[in-house]
């Protein structure tokens, strides 16, 4: 008997393998260009750094401020918990729809002592209606899986998850490329103030020539009221440019989850900019769509809405549960375990919603239409990526151009101040020549700074447009198996 049970659990359990209701999953078929329409525009130098989506970037600008910036806002980015805690509770109940497939086991004991009355029992006497039950049992309760149900359950259950691992890596990757900005930017802030705080002491300077060429005759008071304005002018542009670095010294020490005011002495002294990378290589589109992890959330909360298609589908069919007891049951404590105390019943249940068919054919209906919902999202989120990537290699190779034109218009200007100041000091040159050779040195400076500062978040911005930097313990996107495109909701396979 034992042998014959075997080939028959064998047969149930192929039996119910074999059949899954709804629609497989396959993966979206996208059309993407061989190349980005804006590739060539990103290569400047000679020299060829590709991008790839598991290299810790922040660490080609060769800042050690920056990386620690980074390694602080990976642990402690509040942003990055919340995003880390959506993904651990994804993961707790993947587990949870996986026991769904297991027996549910489950023990229990009672006792009772009780008495009737007089008037449920007459005619019995006192002790008699005295009653005392005892029992302890564990049941056991199993649904069939015979038309797939808890399966495309757990197959949407485990699509969630792997989106919620994408969303933690999207986050970090944003975390990252928002310190990496931030960061240039207050770089590019403070070299801005110090080319300021540089051209007021230059006007300073030239302030006190004029007055002391007034003191000797030889200028007038509408010179020196030039001057003092032209100074004036500077001076006001300083408070502006020393808030804008308050700001980011607090924007980065809450990045890193500390408060505003953790970072102020830390980031005060004043350092170059990062430099910027000889030349990207941004790869291709069909590259970018298996980096960025937002197109593969998009891709697994599809798959996951098609799964449940099936799980809606499953309720046309009828739903089988098995069930058992094996317990003990006495009047009295010390006879609880004897030989002829045992229990046990076996039940098969069958429940089967097709008299509700209106309700079953809607919630069919409304999971079909969200997934078609689910699939326009995924292809506008492709899109956007491309749009993204496309706008990062026009932005960083335009800032490059930018920045080289005002990198000699910087230098040559600071060569015609400095010679019209000689001019004016020895009497080849007015006064207006100067203070004109001295705002457009401020200018010009001034403009660099900002240039350097945009083309090197430019670099930022296309790695991050390119995924760059996910880190290695970051749970990475897992490929899905692909078998059939979503369609209708399909009968018992």
């Amino acid at each position: 008997m034992h042998n014959l049970k075997l080939p028959a659990l064998a047969l149930l359990s192929g039996a119910i393998a074999a059949c899954t209701v709804g629609p497989d999953y396959v993966r979206p078929v996208t059309s993407t260009p061989a190349q980005f329409a804006r590739a060539d525009v990103a290569a400047i130098d000679a020299v060829t750094v590709p991008i790839k989506s598991d290299a810790e970037f922040w660490r080609g600008f060769d800042d050690p401020q920056l990386s620690k910036l980074v390694d602080d806002s990976l642990t402690a980015n509040h942003d990055l918990r919340i995003a880390l805690a959506s993904y651990d509770r994804a993961n707790a109940l993947l587990r949870g729809a996986r026991f769904d497939q297991l027996p549910v086991i489950t023990a229990s004991a009672d006792a009772s002592d009780g008495r009737s009355s007089a008037g449920q029992l007459p005619g019995v006497s006192r002790d008699d209606r005295d009653a005392k039950n005892y029992s302890a049992g564990i049941n056991a309760t199993w649904e069939l899986d015979f038309f797939g149900r808890i399966r495309r359950s757990v197959e949407a259950q485990r699509a969630d998850t792997q989106a919620s691992a994408a969303d933690l890596a999207a986050a970090q990757v944003a975390i990252v490329g928002e310190v990496a900005r931030t960061y240039v930017e207050l770089r590019g802030l403070q070299e801005r103030l110090r080319v300021a705080q540089g051209n007021a002491d230059n006007q300073r300077e030239t302030l006190n020539l004029v007055d002391a060429r007034f003191d000797a005759g030889r200028d007038t008071d509408f010179d020196t009221s030039r001057a003092r304005a032209q100074l004036e002018t500077t001076l006001a542009r300083i408070p502006a440019l020393e808030a804008q670095v308050a700001f980011d010294m607090h924007r980065l020490a809450v990045l890193v989850g500390r408060t505003p005011d953790a970072l102020i002495a830390e980031l005060t002294p004043q350092q170059s900019l990062p430099a910027l990378p000889a030349r990207l290589d941004a790869g291709t589109p069909g590259e970018l769509l298996r980096n960025r992890p937002d197109v593969a959330a998009a891709e697994f909360r599809l798959h996951a809405s098609t799964a449940r298609i099936g799980v809606a589908t499953a309720d046309l069919f009828p739903r089988f549960t098995l069930g058992g007891l094996v317990g003990t049951q006495a009047v009295s404590a010390g006879n609880l375990f004897e030989r002829d105390s045992e229990t046990r019943l076996i039940a098969l249940g069958v429940d089967w919603s097709f008299l509700d068919i209106g309700h079953v054919r809607a919630r069919i209906a409304a999971s079909a239409a969200h997934a078609g919902a689910q699939l326009a999202r995924y292809e506008q989120t492709v899109l956007l990526a491309l749009e993204d990537t496309e706008n990062a290699l026009v932005r960083y190779s335009r800032a490059r151009a930018e920045d080289e034109h005002l990198e000699r218009a910087a230098t040559d200007s600071a060569v015609a101040a400095r010679l019209a100041r000689v001019r004016y000091e020895a009497g080849a040159a007015g006064l207006f020549e100067v203070l004109d050779a001295e705002r457009t040195q401020l200018e010009a400076q001034d403009a660099f700074a900002d240039a350097r500062t945009r083309a090197v978040n430019g670099a930022v911005g296309l790695y991050k447009a390119m995924a760059g930097g996910w880190p290695a313990h970051v749970p990475r996107k897992v490929d899905v198996a692909a078998s059939t495109t979503p369609t209708a909701a399909a009968g018992p396979g």
